[in-house]
């Protein structure tokens, strides 16, 4: 009986979980049909809500204005937009602070959560899973003596939240393995440990083998 309890938890946990955030992310973004007239929304058009009109709202604004921005025309209108939020004393401390964290981590030329990195925290002799963000700047780097780098130890098991770290890059060890792979174990609590750089290395050599054995 036991048994059969167990298995079915293993089968109905993940796809609870798993739709619980997508019905998350999914009502986050269908809050971008507040934008539209009330006539225009789904359920007075419809009688009915519909989910998920809103996530695709979502996307194709940001699909146009990605287009829009891209040409000389609107490049010009972003920078003049700019221009604009930095006169207004509030609303430019926080604009160019987000807007310098979005650059760094969606930039395809970044460097930011590329590395995971195995560093000593919260004392010696404690190992966690830390995710490189750049190397200090600014003031702060006239204080340091040696070779650092900013890393981001999230915590387990909701990663969004953490702490930033500076330490010195021969304290951290540089992991061979994926940022998506550290952040399944670190999900996971360490549960769903990563394969081996040998593993992965002895999969793709049998794999590589095996039409060479299938034409002797």
């Amino acid at each position: 009986m036991r048994k059969y309890f167990i298995t079915g938890l293993l089968v109905l946990v993940p796809l609870v979980i798993t739709l619980w955030v997508l019905n998350l992310i999914i009502g986050t973004l269908d809050q971008s049909l507040l934008l539209l007239p009330p006539q225009w929304r789904p359920e007075l058009l419809l009688g009915f809500n519909l989910p998920g009109v809103g996530t695709i709202l979502t996307l194709v604004i940001i699909f146009i204005t990605g287009v829009v921005t891209r040409n000389f025309v609107g490049n010009r209108l972003l920078m003049l937009w700019e221009l604009l939020l930095k006169r207004i004393p509030v609303v430019n401390s926080i604009y160019s602070s987000v807007k310098q964290v979005s650059d760094t981590l969606f930039s395809s030329s970044g460097n930011a959560f590329r590395k995971a990195l195995l560093v000593q925290y919260p004392r010696e002799g404690v190992w966690t899973i830390a995710f490189q963000t750049g190397v200090p700047g600014g003031d702060v780097k006239n204080h340091l003596s040696g070779d650092y780098v900013s890393v981001y130890v999230p915590t387990t098991p909701n990663p969004t939240s953490g702490f930033f770290l500076m330490l010195k890059k021969e304290d951290t060890i540089e992991l061979n393995m994926s940022v998506d792979e550290a952040l399944k174990y670190i999900v996971s609590m360490g549960v769903v440990a990563p394969p081996s750089p040998g593993s992965k290395a002895a999969g793709q050599a049998s794999t590589s083998t095996t039409p060479e054995v299938a034409n002797h």
